[in-house]
């Protein structure tokens, strides 16, 4: 093991643990680990940067400007008191109303979206209610990556993947949107006994927001009409980019600057709103992740992993999924998706196109996302909202909950993949 590999795992784990121990903030400790990785010589500069996803920067910048617009008009506090008046003003109603509409939407458009719009809502509901927005926050952040895992479109890796395996959306759609509604439906009766304690509600705030005209909510009526068009529009954007040849954060930059010219806000101050902190967490994420590629981490394991199974199908079936589910807890599922394609290409030829080893590359690195609050974009993204309302989730707080839940995804996983494509 030469001395560069060394310093690449120390930093790497260093850099996870100040995450972990939460000693300082996580997009310093993120930042620092990336700056590190070019300083000590196992990146250059332009291999670091080569390795920000950008594409993933700017879809979230473009999408948290449009909805800092959005939220301008009221009709989040709309939804908000529609959603509780739906569930009956019970708690945890609320969270399972708020848990399918998050999965549905991460489906049909891509988890980031989703919870950059959904997040404003459950914040609202929580702070009308009296309650502590941590399950409702965990809950969605849960059902985003078990939503996410039902679609071509629902996350990141799922395009990487039915692009490497030739697989079109209604193949993709057959196959891992049962397992996904399995595994939502099991996570949210579960959820009434994993945030037991904390559904208690005041009744006299439960009948104030109950007793809210909805309609008095929405103080920007024109500004919500073009919103409402603008946000259409991109969201069809979003549906049709790969037709289109744009990719997804091109449509939200264009949404954005159309919105922003529309409505006639003022830059500076609707950048203000604009989550910075969770945008260079990203950055110094990915300058990590750079440095454990260019070590040849990755490439290591994968390797190490096919001499393992010795070519068979059932066991680098398994193995795929809990080792996807592992690592993609960790490490960004994106770069360790596009990582492992080649490897499940040579892996899958011998089996006349069995298609086994790639499902269980899907549903671990997006299910394996909900490991911890660093595995997956849309985790990131519900916590820095909720830690900008004062209500800071931990790793280990996250993890508790998370866990689990990620175990008994992936458990699941493997019956439903055993089952359905290796008996």
């Amino acid at each position: 093991m030469t001395l560069t590999v060394v310093l690449g795992l120390a930093v790497f784990l260093g850099t996870y643990a100040l995450i972990a121990t939460e000693r300082i903030h996580k997009t310093i400790a993120a930042m620092g680990g990336g700056v590190a990785m070019i300083l000590l010589g196992i990146v250059t500069q332009e291999q670091a940067f080569e390795h920000i996803d950008f594409n993933v920067i700017f879809l979230l910048a473009g999408m948290m400007i449009l909805a800092g617009i959005i939220r301008k008009t009221g009709v989040f506090g709309w939804m908000a008191v529609r959603a509780a008046r739906f569930a009956g003003g019970d708690a945890y109603r609320i969270l399972v109303v708020m848990c399918v509409i998050t999965a549905i939407a991460s489906a049909l458009l891509d988890n980031v979206t989703t919870v950059v719009l959904v997040g404003p809502i459950t914040l609202f509901l929580a702070a009308r209610l009296g309650l502590n927005p941590m399950p409702f926050i965990i809950a969605e952040i849960l059902a985003s990556n078990i939503g996410g895992t039902a679609t071509l479109i629902g996350d990141p890796p799922n395009i990487l993947i039915a692009s490497g395996a030739g697989i079109d959306f209604l193949t993709f759609l057959v196959n891992m949107a049962p397992l996904a509604l399995i595994v939502l439906v099991l996570f949210l009766v579960a959820a009434r006994w994993m945030f037991r304690g904390q559904f208690a509600i005041d009744p006299a705030m439960r009948d104030a927001l109950l007793a809210l005209d909805e309609r008095q909510m929405i103080v920007d009526p024109p500004l919500l009409r073009r919103s409402l068009v603008v946000l259409g529009l991109t969201l069809l954007g979003f549906l049709f980019h790969g037709p289109l040849g744009f990719e997804p954060a091109t449509v939200a930059l264009t949404g954005a600057v159309v919105l922003m010219v529309v409505a006639r806000e003022n830059p500076a101050e609707i950048l203000r709103d604009v989550e910075w902190p969770t945008l260079f967490f990203f950055i110094g994420l990915f300058m990590l992740i750079a440095g454990v590629i260019e070590i040849g981490m990755i490439e290591a394991i994968a390797t190490a992993l096919t001499d393992v199974t010795d070519g068979g199908l059932a066991a680098g079936t398994i193995v795929i999924l809990w080792l996807s589910a592992a690592l993609s807890g960790v490490v960004d599922n994106i770069p360790y998706t596009a990582t492992m394609i080649p490897v499940v290409q040579e892996m899958s030829a011998p089996h006349g196109g069995s298609l086994a080893l790639w499902w269980a590359l899907a549903a671990g690195a997006d299910m394996g996302g909900n490991l911890t609050i660093i595995g997956a974009s849309a985790n990131v993204i519900l916590a820095s909202m909720a830690e900008r309302e004062g209500h800071p989730i931990g790793f280990w707080t996250f993890m508790r909950y998370a866990g689990p839940v990620t175990l008994g995804s992936i458990l699941i996983s493997t019956a439903y993949i055993w089952l359905r494509y290796l008996l």
